[in-house]
């Protein structure tokens, strides 16, 4: 795994004593300061020879505020918090807090969750569930919304970064201390609660971590006092590979920097229990302009720290989901170690929320040939290595809107955006893949994703037809009504793609047969067909398991009344579609 410390780094309680150590190199000297009684009192550490510095201070105790006070080379005097501090008493310029390691587990397990099982919810916390206008979401208030995502069969819940932030909010991709929980959140306690109210109810929690940059205010800047070209010091690179277009980029190469960040995700997995790591533009880490300023350049070190973190990971515990988001398409992301690939299980599918919206006709290209190109697009010939989703924090963010802001903008609850909304996450969750929600899209929450707008929980009651067709949508998914067998499986066949009308259907199995098969049709377009004609793969009887028209849903819909349909000699169905309708169809 690299570079091996022998030693613990941080702070670490043994008995009524406390241990303190941390990396400084270029320090002639450092001290470990301990508040007591508003006066803060010094304790030298010792330096051993190595960069390292450390000592014991008697009788310091959890819940005590720390920070060291290092001498530079140049003699001035700088103070700083522990690198490794797992709480911060605020996340700007506040101090380290030694913290109390103990915490009752009450037998919960974690879950687990085969990779074709998987529904995913993105979740901000600072958002999700804010008790008012002015004043952030916690991982407290997010427990108290487990309930409806367990009922909604959400069984795997991506928490944005929660990690101490620049300003104490925002979306959390701006790291300044990356062992250290969001205060404002609740902190280390509320992520150990909330991972233990998801695991008593079998929810698995993967945590979004950003190894790629830190934020221009990070402590980590010039740590010790020494840097090269007035660059970054001793965690980032002191050259251009130092530079991204948000912060600076760790070092990768030095081994302490490397151990740093693997110890992070050892922190994850082991003190919080989370079940899995998205790792935020890993394409910003394996590559940077190079000193040109031109084309991209590859960072070797980078990919060889992504396989260590997936190796670790894969080794603490072996059912962690390890996520990559790369931009580039890379099969190599997800290729085992041992053929050169870095090892990932998933990453996700950058293009299919694009490829549903030109579906739709929203933005840009109109067209279904490439959601085609998208159902059938496959990392290394395996469905369940790509996340799939019709939004995310990204696509609903940065210039754009959500999905149903985007279909009737300024409207988002017409008729329109809720077919747009039901259409784009069927897709979602009949496509092979991972599939992914955006927080609020089941109950079509409006405008775009930011980090103060409040999810309107009033919404769920309003729409709550929309809800019950993500329902049961996930149930056909993941087949809890033992009828959609296929929509686990790796295979489909897009068997008809009418451009003219936008009608798209295809074939879903996992061994094939009776409450195996599954077929999809999509009609795209405001058109209604009275009698619709499709050549089905299959000849058979089928029964219609879900009709996203149906008046349950949304009274105001133009439902059809399609039950059970018979293919005639020559495979040839006759269906009713709706506008912007999507069935999902199976045998008895």
């Amino acid at each position: 795994m690299g570079h091996q410390t022998t030693h613990f780094l941080g702070s670490r309680v043994t008995g009524n004593n406390v241990d303190f150590r941390v990396w400084a190199p270029f320090a002639q000297s450092v001290h470990v300061l301990i508040l007591n009684d508003f006066n803060w009192h010094e304790t030298p550490l010792t330096s051993e020879e190595n960069g390292y510095w450390s000592g014991t201070v008697k009788d310091a105790q959890p819940g005590k505020s720390y920070k060291y006070r290092l001498t530079t080379q140049d003699g001035k005097t700088i103070d700083r918090n522990d690198p490794r501090s797992r709480q911060l008493t605020v996340s700007d310029n506040g101090d380290s807090v030694i913290i109390d390691p103990e915490y009752d587990w009450e037998d919960t397990v974690s879950p687990i969750i085969p990779k074709e099982k998987r529904i995913i919810y993105e979740l901000h916390i600072g958002t999700f569930h804010r008790p008012d206008a002015a004043t952030s979401g916690t991982f407290y208030t997010a427990i108290e919304k487990l309930d409806y995502l367990q009922s909604l069969g959400i069984n795997t819940i991506e928490l944005m970064p929660v990690t101490s932030m620049a300003t104490s909010n925002g979306w959390g991709y701006a790291p300044n201390h990356i062992f250290s929980v969001e205060n404002s959140y609740g902190g280390r306690r509320g992520l150990l609660d909330f991972v233990k109210a998801c695991h008593q109810r079998s929810i698995s929690v993967i945590l979004d971590v950003v190894y790629n940059h830190f934020s221009n205010q990070t402590e980590l800047w010039q740590y010790d006092g020494w840097s090269e070209n007035n660059r970054g010091g001793i965690y980032f690179y002191n050259d251009w590979r130092g530079d991204t277009p948000w912060g600076e980029r760790p070092d990768y190469g030095r081994p302490e920097v490397r151990q740093f960040i693997l110890d992070n995700v050892t922190m994850w997995l082991t003190e919080y229990h989370i079940d899995g790591l998205r790792i935020d533009s890993t394409i910003y880490m394996r590559n940077g302009k190079g000193s040109d300023g031109g084309k991209d350049t590859e960072i070797p070190d980078a990919w060889s720290l992504l396989q260590d973190i997936a190796k670790l990971a894969h080794k603490i515990d072996p059912n962690a989901l390890m996520i990559a988001e790369d931009n580039s398409g890379n099969d190599y992301i997800t290729k085992p170690i041992s053929e050169g690939g870095a090892g990932y299980d998933a990453q996700w599918g950058l293009g299919f929320p694009y490829a549903i919206r030109s579906m739709l006709r929203i933005g840009g290209a109109h067209r279904t040939d490439s959601l085609t190109k998208q159902l059938l697009h496959r990392y290394n010939g395996q469905s369940f290595q790509k996340v799939i989703f019709s939004d995310s924090h990204d696509t609903a963010a940065n210039g754009s809107v959500r999905i149903n802001e985007a279909a009737t903008p300024g409207n988002a609850e017409s008729v329109f955006a809720r077919q747009f909304v039901l259409l784009a996450n069927a897709v979602t969750l009949t496509a092979p893949g991972i599939p992914m929600l955006l927080q609020g899209e089941e109950f079509m929450q409006e405008g775009n994703f930011n980090d103060w707008q409040m999810l309107e929980w009033a919404k769920t009651k309003q729409f709550a037809g929309i809800v019950l067709a993500h329902q049961h949508l996930i149930g056909l998914r993941l087949n809890i009504y033992g009828n959609t067998t296929g929509l686990t499986g790796p295979s489909i066949n897009v068997f008809h793609q009418d451009n003219e009308n936008r009608v798209l259907a295809y074939h879903r199995w996992l061994n094939g047969g009776v409450h195996d098969d599954v077929i999809v049709i999509a009609n795209c377009s405001d058109q209604r067909f009275k009698s619709y004609e499709i050549i089905l793969p299959l000849p058979g009887t089928w029964r219609a398991r879900f009709n996203s028209s149906w008046k349950g849903y949304s009274p105001d819909f133009n439902e059809t009344h399609t039950s059970i349909i018979t293919t005639d000699a020559h495979n040839r169905l006759i269906i009713e579609l709706a506008d912007y309708n999507f069935v999902i169809l199976s045998q008895d």
